[in-house]
């Protein structure tokens, strides 16, 4: 008895000691409370991430800091505390946050068609769409949260950027200081940065419903707000233009969810001539070059993905490769980024669990990331970007007294954050005083003698381990101070648990308690050595641990790790369709350099240096031209409204899309992304190159300027049910008098633009406002840009040749066109091209009239006839395809050839440059083992612009290559399972083929989720 009382009293005095060793300061974050002046000594200060002073004081008063140094002196009546063996850093300053924000909230079925919406929900003198906030700022909501503001200190960060994550334009953020303190005290800059996103989050209105959507509102909303700033009079006032307007002094910052993400917002900065600060997504380095070229800094997220679970062999078969490689190299990111110059911050935002933070940061060192640049990025970094350096990111004196105490290099993981000082307030991480016992140690518990205890681990985390013999067993451990209590089993047979209490004297650790039977027991474990050494943690840059794979561009299955560059080639001896007057040419050489056909003929000379590829026995075409295609896009209709021309395809081409290497294997070399049919009016469409590799700007034919228009049931909406009653046209007349009072509008408007810029008073009027739904219309009637029509009904082509006739212009191309040879001469008459499928009919009532020959009735009657995909299967083989117009209509094989290549390139305007093989237009070529209309017919080699972006063979090398690597990320991930890392199991998705009725489309969230294995096949799995 007198033991045990012995042992408890032991404890409470040591607790007394640990107590007093403690230097007490108020924690309230109320700024009278402090002492007047605190001298922290003898530390290793790290000022910013250039300068380290050894054995230096830091002083502060009050909430700022006073000097740093050596030879600091220290006022009479200060409070010392002596840091030595202890380290200072900058609090960290978290760049993109919502911490103390209202919640947001969604509406549950907010963007189900049964609830559309028009107007804004905003009263009073708004803007009109609900996801345009540049009038709310941060500051004016902000309250402090006191669980959320322990999280972050915990992790390092003294101070935040907050700012409402809801909206397209988010309005502006307000920096504040992570303090459980009043808001007045907290609060410590309002109005710091503005803030945009391509979410729309809870506004109810139906506009926009996609990413192109998105990117058109906040390109409307730039010309608003210039139109505005040049009001003469104000004769009207905006509070969210004037806000907007006022917010474009500070760092504008954009989120966004992918790395092509990045290059789409750059765009819009070049348009309106803004520097976005980027909020990414981690796969910044998918596009490390392109990134690069725009130089704009970034926040990095450190949300790595959860590795996926691949040992069933059937989940194994369906995760895309892309998502195993992005689980590998998503650590390098930030490293990669650096390595080329790029400015980075990073951000805790995205967390599930905050605590992973410094360990994810770690992981990124240990890819190759330099710790300096790490600490930069964490500190000096985001209050540069932000422009509040003067407050925050370093130490200096009169900078707020922000900053961390640590055991040592915050980047070693056996560091121990002690204390996070935020404005002069001390808050306890982890107690300074508390004893360090991790070690080695020899124990006995009772009878049982030579077991071990290995302490390892951080001093606030240890960790334990008893060794019995060889078997490793983890006791059950809490701890408080220096009281310890333990349970634990030695061996497998023992049918209840040890139960310990014991406690550390400073060396040891000793106790009793009770054993799995119930018998008194003694633990005595006696210290042996220090803890095992942990990874090393060098102030400089760490190598990767373990090899990585290989960069590929795209990232993706059939990616490569450099780009095709145009060569000179000869191809000799081939069979080649000229699609000119020459026709179909045996046994001719074609000679293709700088990017162009440089000569057709027989026995040309070989230039030096030159690719030679043998032709003898197979066909030379030029690539076939895809004029209906949806593929490589992350949406395809923004079916809000019955009027969306300012929408542009262009802004939304993912070069990611497998189906661009799929159909380079059919032969195609150019497609136009259309616009979906919903709207009577739809979207400017985005003529491309398939140059597999490219960024999306750089697959773009510029001078080809195309929109979308549409006819029929996708349009009028009538017998989608009683929730799509509400829009605007819902008969087949509508749609007419729909596109006349567009047209109508665009007259009025491109007048007043005549008038305005004629006027010898400009000077002293207020420009028109720029609409961009009317530019497009505009361009059509001054034949810059041209129409693309779906249709099917005879009644229906008619109407809207009439309509063109009277205003003036003339529909470029009727594509379906089904029932196009029931008005193939009025087709003629009124120069419109006919686009047609070869054989789809009666999928649904509108086509019930179709017919096979309606290509070649058309071709017949003179009309310029071509056939197109609308779907990215049979896209993969048009050459067959057109064939079927021999089948049906007797049209010879050359001018069916031409159906798919010439015929369409002439729809595009753009004949001068492509659809036959003629000196001085693109090499866009295509070689095939056959006649190119065969069933039997292969590409093995397709060419653009003189660089082989598809070749049989080199695709057969890379299947080879894909299994290999899929092998070895696969053999990583089960090693990584094996080694206890978190894993989440791949989910199955189909992929999901884009036709013109396909609403919304892919959000730029969806399209990131691939990245995760959750969102479809891209040509590695076995779908």
């Amino acid at each position: 008895m007198k033991k045990r009382v012995l042992f408890w009293l032991c404890l409470v005095l040591c607790g007394v000691r640990s107590m007093a060793q403690t230097p007490t300061f108020p924690t309230n974050g109320v700024q009278d409370d402090r002492p007047n002046r605190v001298a922290f000594t003898n530390a290793t200060i790290v000022t910013n991430a250039q300068t380290t002073l050894e054995g230096a004081t830091l002083l502060i008063k009050g909430a700022l800091i006073e000097a740093v140094g050596k030879d600091v002196k220290i006022p009479a009546g200060t409070q010392v505390i002596d840091l030595k063996g202890k380290r200072i850093y900058p609090s960290f300053v978290e760049g993109y946050a919502a911490y103390g924000m209202p919640e947001v909230k969604r509406e549950a079925g907010r963007m189900g068609r049964g609830t559309p919406q028009m107007e804004s929900k905003k009263k009073g003198a708004f803007g009109w769409n609900q996801a345009v906030l540049p009038e709310l700022k941060a500051a004016e909501v902000f309250t402090t949260d006191a669980k959320e503001a322990a999280e972050l200190r915990k992790i390092g960060f003294g101070s935040a950027i907050t700012h409402s994550q809801d909206g397209i334009v988010r309005g502006t953020s307000a920096l504040v200081a992570l303090l459980d303190g009043r808001d007045q005290e907290a609060l410590l800059k309002g109005n710091v940065s503005a803030h945009y996103s391509y979410s729309k989050g809870t506004s109810t209105q139906d506009y926009p419903n996609s990413l192109m959507g998105s990117v058109a509102l906040i390109r409307q909303t730039y010309y608003d707000a210039q139109w505005y700033k040049g009001l003469k009079g104000k004769t009207e006032t905006n509070l969210s233009l004037e806000a907007f307007n006022q917010n474009q002094s500070l760092p504008q910052v954009f989120e966004v969810t992918d790395k092509l993400g990045v290059l789409r917002t750059a765009k819009i900065g070049r348009e309106f001539g803004v520097n976005y600060i980027i909020k990414g997504s981690g796969d910044e380095y998918q596009r490390l070059p392109e990134i690069k070229a725009t130089g704009l800094s970034l926040i990095l997220p450190v949300t790595y993905p959860t590795a996926l679970d691949v040992e069933d062999p059937f989940d194994a078969s369906v995760v895309d490769l892309a998502a195993m490689k992005h689980w590998e190299m998503a650590p390098a990111n930030a490293g990669l980024l650096a390595k080329e110059g790029i400015t980075f911050s990073f951000t805790s935002s995205g967390l599930r669990n905050k605590a992973d933070f410094l360990a994810n940061i770690r992981k990124a060192i240990e890819a190759g990331l330099d710790e300096k640049a790490a600490l930069a990025a964490l500190t000096s970094v985001p209050a540069q970007l932000m422009k509040v350096e003067d407050l925050v990111g370093s130490l200096k004196p009169g900078m707020l007294a922000n900053f961390l105490i640590s055991s040592g290099s915050l980047f070693n993981e056996s560091n121990t954050l002690y204390e996070n000082w935020v404005k002069g307030n001390r808050y306890i991480v982890t107690d300074m005083n508390a004893s360090d016992f991790r070690g080695s140690y020899d124990l006995a518990v009772g009878s049982r003698q030579n077991l071990k205890l290995n302490i390892t681990g951080t001093t606030d985390k240890p960790t334990y381990q008893i060794l019995v013999d060889t078997a490793k067993v983890t006791p059950k451990v809490t701890r408080q101070g220096d009281l310890l209590t333990l349970s634990f089993k030695l061996n497998k047979q023992e049918t209840g648990e040890n139960r310990i209490a014991a406690y550390y004297d400073g060396k040891n650790i000793k106790g009793d308690g009770f054993d799995a039977a119930g018998n008194p027991v003694t633990f005595v474990a006696t210290y042996r050595s220090a803890p095992p050494v942990g990874r090393p943690h060098p102030d400089s840059a760490r190598k990767a641990t373990a090899p990585m794979g290989k960069l590929i561009f795209p990232f993706t299955a059939y990616g490569a790790e450099q780009k095709p560059k145009a060569e000179t080639i000869l191809i000799k001896n081939a069979t080649v369709w000229t699609n000119e007057k020459d026709g179909i040419v045996p046994n001719t050489d074609v000679l293709l350099q700088n990017g162009k056909i440089a000569r057709v003929g027989k026995s040309l000379s070989t230039p030096s240096g030159a690719k030679v590829i043998d032709g003898t026995g197979k066909h030379l075409t030029t690539g076939i031209f895809d004029e209906h295609s949806h593929i490589g896009l992350y949406s395809v209709n923004e079916g809000t409204q019955s009027v969306t021309s300012e929408v542009r395809m262009g802004d939304v081409v993912n070069s990611e899309d497998v189906n661009i290497y799929r159909q380079l294997a059919g032969g195609v070399t150019s497609s136009q992304l259309l616009h979906g049919s919903a709207n009577c009016i739809g979207g400017q469409s985005a003529v491309i190159k398939l140059k597999w590799g490219e960024t999306p700007e750089n697959l773009l034919i510029p001078e080809a300027q195309f929109i979308k228009f549409a006819l029929g049931e996708n349009v009028k909406q009538a017998n989608w049910g009683d929730v799509a009653r509400v829009r605007f046209p819902q008969t087949r007349m509508g749609v007419e008098q729909v596109m006349m009072d567009a047209f109508i509008r665009a007259k009025a408007y491109e007048k007043e633009w005549k008038e305005y810029n004629g006027s010898s008073k400009k000077a002293s009027m207020t420009a028109p406002r720029r609409d961009l739904e009317l530019d497009a219309l505009v361009e059509i009637l001054n034949k810059k840009r041209f129409i693309t029509c779906h249709s099917y009904v005879q009644s229906e082509i008619n109407m809207l040749m009439k309509v063109a006739d009277s205003l003036g212009f003339t529909i470029n191309t009727f594509t379906h066109i089904l029932e196009g040879y029931k008005v193939a001469d009025k087709m003629k008459s009124h120069g419109a091209n006919g686009s047609t499928f070869s054989d789809w009919w009666a999928y649904k009532m509108e086509v019930k009239d179709a017919i096979p020959y309606n290509a070649a009735m058309l071709s017949k009657v003179g009309v310029n006839t071509a056939i197109n995909s609308d779907d990215a299967e049979m896209a993969r083989r048009l050459n067959q395809e057109a064939a079927k117009t021999v089948l049906y209509g007797g049209v010879s094989e050359e001018e069916a050839w031409k159906m798919v290549t010439l015929n369409p390139a002439k729809m595009m305007h753009l004949e001068n440059r492509l659809g036959s093989i003629k000196a001085g237009k693109d090499a866009d070529v295509v070689l095939w083992n056959n006649n190119p209309l065969s069933v039997y017919a292969k590409p093995e080699k397709t060419i653009i612009e003189g660089a082989i972006y598809f070749d049989i063979e080199k695709d057969k090398t890379l299947r080879k290559e894909i299994d290999t690597e899929r092998n070895r990320l696969i053999q990583k991930l089960l090693t990584a399972k094996a080694s206890g890392a978190a894993t989440q199991r791949p989910t199955v998705q189909r992929p999901r083929h884009f036709h013109c009725n396909t609403l919304g489309g892919l959000s730029e969230e969806e399209g990131h989720m691939r990245f995760f294995g959750q969102f479809n096949c891209d040509g590695s799995c076995g779908f």
